[in-house]
């Protein structure tokens, strides 16, 4: 630790947290981060359970396209740092119970050609948005707040308004208008699976567009190792500019805190409200406790002898498998969840790292991540529903089984604070949430009390591992804090 008392306190070592300490400190700032856990990285976190000697396992999440595509990752610059990533061929599939696989490769063309004769229309949806990734990102991945920098140019809203009306076309009834055949249907459908709710929705079909277009784009890349390696490099550059991590260091109110001019916190909504307690105006502080929590999600990971026996064995070149079946199977399990209720046949997410890492695996034995969707603060073991549905398309899996680790939604918060019942999102996530998050107001990142700001997925542009809100936090701090304007230049030194 440092032995002045720091400029800035920031709590929570997740992605967010992390990009928020960064920036502080490469404005030349002294930065603390404080972590309850005992380990750094809350969402990106990879561990050794135990299940088997030398296999470690990505805490909850393991594919990253947004940690090369976020504008905030762009400068930050993983590869140049060193960082390994591996770039299948094959970014997601599509499993079907009968006939073969849909995939979605790296290469739009290739994906076009197996999807035969539903091609035309892939590449009618995502073809004409290829050419300016970048607008699309920034619609995405912006404050809602500020204008994003391809508006100034007509090149720029026009591909923005393709975007858009991609996006609308996916979020209503007629959704199955553009996308006509069901290969087509259940591939975007999966993807819209990175988020828990409705289908089809607001919420869904955004993240949706955004990540099906990077998976054509910079591909769906995984960190050599695991996800940790992206929290390390992060940690890295803090320490190289003086700043700290503290670990096991639970925070429940700023009382716990040293001294600072700035406090940004990585937290739940609920949980700034109970640092702040007594000291946040009282609008504010019930505006936070009234931000209600999104759909869950529970999560197993397994040991397993041998690769996944994909009935159709082309899924096995996906670094990520979504499983659900058809459009109406999943739009009709996913609105179980949101009633509350169990599916039967729950969405599932499935990465196997070693397929594309061979470090991953140990003595023939590797790490399979999995979670599956279910009610917010299920207490149901979720390991059954999971190796049921990955039996349904890989016949023979439960064989391959060694062991495995299982964590009810209602338990998740064990292992991140922020995970609140199974809600990996950090609060409901909605078209009107995209922007009113987590309260409606105009400065969403600021708590009412001077220097505060609240820097998680609680606050746009949405969840994922971007850093995003992190960055943008940080520069409201440096700016209305310490009256810094510029942005500190984030890329790696030579």
């Amino acid at each position: 630790m440092r032995s002045a008392p720091p400029d800035a306190v920031v709590v929570g070592s997740g992605p967010n947290g992390m990009a928020a300490a960064v920036t502080l400190a490469r404005a030349g700032l002294g930065v603390e981060v404080f972590e309850a856990q005992p380990s750094i990285g809350g969402g990106a976190r990879t561990l050794d359970l135990g299940l088997a000697p030398g296999i470690t396992h990505d805490m909850c999440s393991a594919v990253h396209p947004l940690a090369i595509a976020s504008p905030f990752f762009e400068e930050f610059d993983l590869r140049a740092r060193g960082l390994e990533l591996t770039v299948p061929e094959v970014s997601y599939a599509q499993p079907f119970d009968d006939g073969p696989a849909a995939l979605a490769f790296h290469d739009l063309e290739q994906t076009v050609e197996r999807l035969g004769a539903a091609g035309p229309e892939w590449r009618r949806f995502f073809g004409p948005l290829l050419g300016r990734v970048d607008d699309s990102i920034w619609l995405s991945l912006g404050d809602k707040r500020s204008l994003p920098p391809t508006l100034r140019d007509p090149h720029g809203l026009a591909n923005i308004a393709r975007f858009g009306a991609r996006l609308l076309s996916q979020a209503g009834p007629a959704w199955n208008l553009p996308l006509s055949h069901e290969h087509t249907q259940s591939l975007f459908t999966g993807v819209s699976s990175h988020v828990i709710g409705r289908l089809p929705g607001m919420a869904t079909a955004a993240t949706a567009t955004l990540l099906a277009l990077l998976a054509h784009d910079v591909g769906w890349p995984s960190p050599v190792g695991g996800s940790q390696a992206i929290i390390d490099e992060l940690v890295d550059d803090l320490e190289a500019h003086g700043g700290a991590v503290i670990t096991d260091a639970r925070i429940d109110h700023v009382s716990d805190l040293p001294s600072a001019s700035a406090y940004l916190l990585d937290t739940s909504a609920l949980d700034a409200a109970r640092i702040f307690s007594g000291v946040m105006p009282a609008r504010i502080d019930r505006a936070l406790k009234g931000f209600k929590q999104g759909n869950a999600a529970a999560k197993v990971d397994l040991v397993v002898s041998d690769p996944v026996p994909w009935r159709d064995p082309e899924v096995s070149r996906a670094g990520t498998v979504h499983l659900g079946g058809t459009r109406g199977q999943m739009a009709a399990a996913e609105a179980d969840v949101v009633a509350g209720r169990m599916p039967r046949q729950p969405v599932c997410l499935v990465s196997d790292p070693t397929l594309f890492d061979p470090t991953r695996e140990v003595d023939g034995l590797r790490p399979l991540w999995t979670y599956c969707h279910v009610p917010f603060d299920c207490p149901l073991d979720p390991t059954e529903y999971i190796i049921r549905q990955i039996e349904r398309f890989a016949p023979g899996f439960r064989d391959t089984i060694v062991a495995h680790s299982s964590v009810p939604a209602s338990r998740m918060a064990k292992h991140n604070q922020n995970h609140v019942g199974g809600d990996i999102g950090n609060g409901g996530f909605s078209f009107y949430r995209m922007f009113a998050r987590p309260r409606s107001s105009w400065h969403n990142y600021d708590l009412g009390v001077p220097g505060a700001y609240l820097c998680s997925s609680a606050t746009p542009p949405a969840p994922g591992v971007h850093g995003m809100s992190g960055w943008f936090a940080a520069r409201r701090a440096l700016r209305n804090r310490f009256g810094i304007s510029r942005t500190p230049c984030l890329a790696p030194s030579l």
